[in-house]
């Protein structure tokens, strides 16, 4: 017996999609009112970028590997260390900084938030993707017509 899928739901597709815009508006907020200096604004907005590309990137990658389409073994490493580095220069950087410890708490979960979220929404995009036929096979009386 043949199992079928459905895909994600509705109610998780809008729930990641939220949680993607929340987690990255509050981070991108919390930056705008820093009173921080303009290159640390900087430096924390790309972390954010770099972050979200690393996490989509592992996600595609390990989501192909399941479903054997090929992966190198370079890239797949390559994007654990982005993710990891993602997270140490984020760590580091909030380590160092002159905020508070809420502040940090604050930016720290909406960065994980985002994260998180940039993955479910991958997964959704991913699933629903194999739901729908790229293309439909010519029947054969439309091959003849070419001859």
């Amino acid at each position: 017996m043949k199992i079928k899928h459905s895909g994600p739901s509705g109610a998780f597709i809008g729930a990641s999609w939220l949680a993607l815009f929340i987690g990255t508006l509050t981070y991108s907020i919390g930056l705008w009112n820093a009173t921080m200096a303009l290159n640390e604004k900087g430096y924390y907005f790309t972390l954010l970028l770099y972050g979200l590309f690393a996490a989509i990137s592992l996600q595609k990658s390990v989501r192909d590997r399941l479903e054997d389409i090929p992966v190198t073994g370079l890239y797949f490493g390559l994007c654990w260390v982005s993710i990891g580095a993602a997270l140490l220069l984020l760590a580091a950087g909030l380590w160092n900084a002159t905020l508070t410890s809420s502040e940090k708490g604050f930016y720290a979960m909406s960065y994980l938030l985002s994260l998180f979220a940039a993955v479910a929404v991958q997964k959704n995009v991913r699933d629903l993707a194999l739901l729908k036929p790229e293309f439909t096979e010519p029947e054969q009386s439309d091959l003849n017509s070419f001859k």
